[in-house]
């Protein structure tokens, strides 16, 4: 399976009311799950897998992803403030920010309720499809 078949698989998934999809065959798998709270999307080669393999180093907080690729706006304008800032409370629900994907502005709530930790790309930065852009404990 080629990379541009896992594209595909992926944004008929995001389109879709599917919650959960995994595919199997040969030594590959891919497992794709959503609902309201954002989760990582999980891709492997089985043969990649090596028994001792360390795991990477979990972070405390909740990690907001990108759910597309775009560019990160902190505010609304550049007249305006940013919509958050580190060590300011959110609510679920309210703005944390804007990502702007051909030419159309798409507000990112906060999935959950706490404290921006941090906030992970500069403003007018590009971010990828699920790359952490602010993380909120």
């Amino acid at each position: 399976m080629d990379f541009k078949q896992i594209q595909s698989i992926i944004k008929d998934f995001e389109n879709s009311n599917i919650t959960h999809l995994e595919i199997e065959f040969d030594n590959f798998k891919i497992k794709l799950e959503k609902d309201n709270v954002p989760k990582a999307v999980y891709v492997k080669e089985e043969s990649e897998v090596k028994p001792n393999e360390v795991k990477e180093k979990e972070t405390t907080g909740f990690q907001v992803k990108s759910p597309l690729v775009g560019t990160f706006y902190a505010a609304s304008s550049p007249q305006e403030e940013p919509f958050v800032k580190v060590g300011q409370h959110v609510n679920k629900g309210d703005t944390l920010c804007i990502i702007e994907a051909m030419k159309i502005m798409n507000e990112i709530t906060s999935p959950v309720s706490g404290v921006i930790e941090a906030i992970h790309v500069n403003n007018g930065e590009a971010v990828g499809f699920d790359e952490v852009i602010m993380t909120i404990v």
